[in-house]
């Protein structure tokens, strides 16, 4: 029996299409392979970055991931930082006492960065561990009686998230702003500065426990709001909520800066980077 007897189930659970299958050859099979490889190198958790960008594909990687290495005999979890944010009240705490733009969650500075490295260090540890779920359309953490607790240690832990892995800029960089949003609402850097200072100091402490990192490299940061709006479709005809197709490019603006430094510095530094045409189909890899 093979080990991926399971995926035309996974494919029909999650709606995806029959050219994923492509994707699930190229990407989650190598990245299950390195996983595999990692975990008995180290003889403990074995915990993976996936970053990429809004779109890219990185939940369903990963979760395809997990599911091939459970086949395998392994224990696997995809993790992921978007059920880190921080909910919607906090949100508005930040942006009343920093800026205005903290309350809009995506950027550096609205994850629960703390329970996260929490997550993931009781991963790795003998006992249990529960792990928590955000709502998107509620833009809430959903009651934690719907959360999932499992056995740990774990062997593998896949975290994926858009910045996972994400270095700061130098402060040269953000003198300029990159697009209207930054302009005309942060015209004097102060938010995208706290922004990087978190992604400096806190987030690096998070992402420090990473022992390897994937990138799902796009083609250009272009190419994203495309993809952002496919996710608000999937949203809304799953829940009937979800962004309309003009908020959705005022809400990517928020990822800009970050996305472009990542898509420009992050594949010389990844252990794995994934290139990714317009249609999310990988076309090569470093």
């Amino acid at each position: 029996m093979r080990d991926d007897d399971w995926l035309a189930d996974f494919m029909a659970a999650e709606g995806l299409p029959e050219d994923f299958r492509a994707t699930f050859e190229w990407v989650c099979r190598p990245l299950a392979d390195r996983a595999a490889r990692l975990r008995q190198v180290r003889r403990r958790t074995a915990t993976l970055g996936l970053c990429g960008a809004q779109g890219s594909g990185k939940s369903t990687i990963a979760a395809a991931t997990a599911r091939l290495l459970e086949a395998r005999g392994l224990t696997a979890v995809a993790l992921s930082l978007d059920d880190f944010y921080l909910p919607l009240g906090v949100r508005q705490q930040l942006a009343r006492e920093i800026h205005p733009l903290l309350a809009v969650r995506g950027p550096p500075g609205t994850h629960d960065v703390r329970l996260a490295g929490a997550t993931l260090d009781q991963l790795r540890a003998k006992g249990r561990v529960t792990l928590p779920r955000f709502d998107k359309a509620a833009d809430t953490r959903t009651p934690r009686g719907t959360w999932t607790t499992l056995a740990t240690p774990v062997d593998v832990v896949i975290f994926e998230g858009w910045c996972v892995g994400a270095r700061a800029q130098g402060l040269a960089a953000l003198a300029t702003p990159v697009n209207d949003l930054e302009r005309e609402e942060d015209p004097d850097g102060r938010w995208r500065t706290w922004v990087n200072e978190q992604l400096d100091g806190p987030y690096q402490e998070l992402f420090a426990r990473l022992n390897s990192l994937a990138f799902l490299k796009a083609p250009s940061f272009e190419v994203v709001a495309g993809w952002r709006a496919e996710q608000e479709r999937k949203l809304r005809e799953r829940t009937g909520q979800g962004m309309a197709e003009t908020e959705i490019a005022g809400f990517v603006a928020h990822y800009e800066r970050l996305t472009r430094w990542m898509l420009a510095e992050m594949p010389e530094r990844a252990d794995w980077t994934v290139e990714l045409d317009a249609e999310r189909r990988p076309v090569g890899e470093r």
